[in-house]
This record gives C-alpha cells, structure tokens and sequence, in this order.
C-alpha cells in the first residue's frame, strides 16, 4: 500500500498551511509535495529542472508537479530559483509570501549527484554539491525562518 492509499495518513491535515519545497520537480521532493498539497496545503513547487548531476535548467519539472497538484483541485505555484545563492533562496521564500501570504513549512529537499568514487571527486565537482545541499539548506532557511519568527509559527525540515 503506498502512502497515498493508506487511509490514516489522511487524518494528516494542513489546510491553510503554505508549504515550499525545494528540488520538487521529480522524486521525493515531488512525492513530499504532492502529499502536503493532498493534505491541504498550498505548495510552492521548487525547482531549477536541472539534470540529477545539476547541469542544465528546464521549468517543465516544476511546471509538471504543479499541474499534477492543480489537477486534484489543490494549490500550488512553480519557483525555478536555486537555492545555491543567497538571492534565491530569499526568492523562493518570496514566491511562498506573494501568492500565499506566509510560509508555514519549508522542506529543504534540492540536491545534485556527483557519482564518482571519493578518490574521482575533485574539488571542482565537490564545490556545486556544497552550494546545493549545504549553501542552499542556508539560503532558503535564514529567510524562510525569519518569516516563521513574525508569525511566532513555522516548521523546518532537512532531507539528507
């Protein structure tokens, strides 16, 4: 039975919760969004639509997570930002404060792949993981917190 179809997880609910979502264009970011919007929330869907090693750039990703979510009568909005610089994690958190009013949770998803071995990673490849996964944990957070700190309410989630 997926989590979808498990009928207890619907007691789950965050009507008038706005929730973002980093790297929600595909896999468990977009799992983690679907299932919020599922639950009530309005969903800022992430994404830069890059390649999982993080070349390139597409909004279709994004574009296609938040048909899915308007298509089961949810809320939802794309934000092609990345989170590898300060601007736009502020960005990103923007988006969320634009269309939705406030931000209640952040889930800091977004990661790129470098499959090499330790001993094939150099320091050029090593350098956009560290943006992504640690810089844009950062980037998206500090402004996404400050939001949550004026409304005295926000829930922060790392997915490592």
């Amino acid at each position: 039975m997926s989590f979808d179809q498990n009928p207890s997880s619907q007691s789950i609910r965050f009507d008038d919760q706005v929730a973002i979502v980093t790297g929600a264009g595909g896999g468990l970011g977009r799992a983690y969004a679907i299932a919020l919007a599922q639950r009530g929330a309005r969903v800022v869907v992430n994404d830069i639509g890059s390649a999982r090693d993080g070349t390139g750039n597409s909004h279709d990703a994004a574009d296609v997570v938040v048909a899915e979510i308007l298509a089961t009568g949810g809320h939802a909005v794309a934000n092609y930002d990345s989170v590898a610089t300060p601007e736009g994690g502020e960005r990103i958190v923007q988006t969320a404060l634009q269309h939705f009013g406030h931000v209640d949770i952040l889930v800091n998803n977004a990661g790129i792949l470098r499959d090499k071995t330790f001993a094939k990673l150099t320091p050029e490849m090593w350098e956009p993981v560290v943006s992504v996964h640690l810089n844009g944990a950062y980037y998206v957070t500090r402004p996404a917190f400050l939001a949550m700190r004026e409304q005295n309410y926000g829930r922060i989630v790392f997915i490592t």
